[in-house]
């Protein structure tokens, strides 16, 4: 069996991907595709991997898990999102280290299904933006304690991603730019599903919906109808066109207000990372999704 852990990163999607990959549930299911809500497995995989405290399962825990997840037999991938499957946001530099419990969780979830082939995806997203997204989540806290010490400039995604790598050697990995999903959202799916370009889907301008005025949406959708886009490349450039057009800036545009962050700091952080995203796209062992 194939199993798709969606695990965020934190403050990428806030659940509007899960959310549009369960409107598939119904229709993939009897192509052994199972794709359930988040109220079946999110507590039940929390708590399973507390109870272990590190431990491996005892025989029979995969099993129960897949029954408990599942409705039906014939399951041949099962797909499951959770952007806090490694930790919440408060405590994502917690003791002055960038996802410091990764290594024990991602451990855990495979464990779980030991027999299985893994498949894990991950959105990326701009420090300048992931910081503050994440100190609006964690304010229970000063800002200095969130950081935990960490110096921004110093973040690294590609160090996250090849701890994953190095814990996970035997997964997949699926990785994407947050600032890139309106174009690529359809993509994405798909390669969680595990479905091709040909398969019709629901859901796979959701995300646009949200950021593009209703009058250019109606638009959009006339112009597919009478102009199917023959490639993935064409689609983005039809649907980078309307947003051009038509996007609603507010859902767009995001102020940075931090303690002692000025315009050249999100500048700099900015480059750093569009800089680190040429280097992840040519990563061994990463499926990149690119616009």
């Amino acid at each position: 069996m194939q199993i798709v852990y969606h695990i965020g990163a934190n403050c990428t999607d806030g659940d509007k991907l899960v959310r549009s990959l369960v409107r598939n549930s119904d229709t993939m299911k009897p192509r052994g595709i199972h794709i359930p809500s988040p109220s079946k497995y999110r507590r039940l995989l929390r708590e399973t991997i507390q109870n272990l405290a590190g431990a491996s399962p005892s025989e029979g825990t995969r099993d129960i898990l897949i029954d408990a997840i599942c409705d039906g037999d014939g399951v041949q991938r099962l797909v499951m999102s959770n952007s806090a499957f490694i930790c919440p946001p408060v405590r994502v530099f917690e003791e002055g280290m960038f996802y410091g419990q990764l290594e024990m969780k991602i451990r855990a979830l495979t464990l779980l299904f030991p027999e299985d082939e893994i498949h894990i995806g991950m959105a990326l997203r701009n420090p300048a933006t992931f910081i503050p997204a994440l100190w609006e989540q964690s304010k229970r806290k000063t800002f200095e304690q969130f950081m935990g010490g960490i110096d921004p400039m110093h973040l690294r995604w590609s160090d996250v991603l090849g701890r994953i790598l190095a814990t996970a050697p035997q997964a997949r990995l699926t990785v994407w730019c947050n600032e890139d999903t309106p174009l690529i959202w359809g993509d994405i799916m798909r390669r969680l599903i595990g479905i091709d370009r040909e398969t019709p889907l629901s859901g796979e301008y959701d995300l646009l919906s949200t950021i593009m005025n209703p009058a250019g949406m109606k638009r959009f959708e006339a112009y597919l109808r009478t102009h199917p886009p023959q490639s993935d490349v064409q689609l983005r450039r039809v649907i980078a066109a309307f947003l051009d057009k038509y996007a609603i800036v507010d859902e767009i545009e995001e102020e940075v207000d931090l303690p002692g962050w000025d315009a050249q700091l999100v500048d700099d952080l900015t480059r750093g990372y569009e800089a680190e995203i040429a280097v992840i796209e040519t990563m061994p062992g990463i499926d990149f999704i690119a616009p």
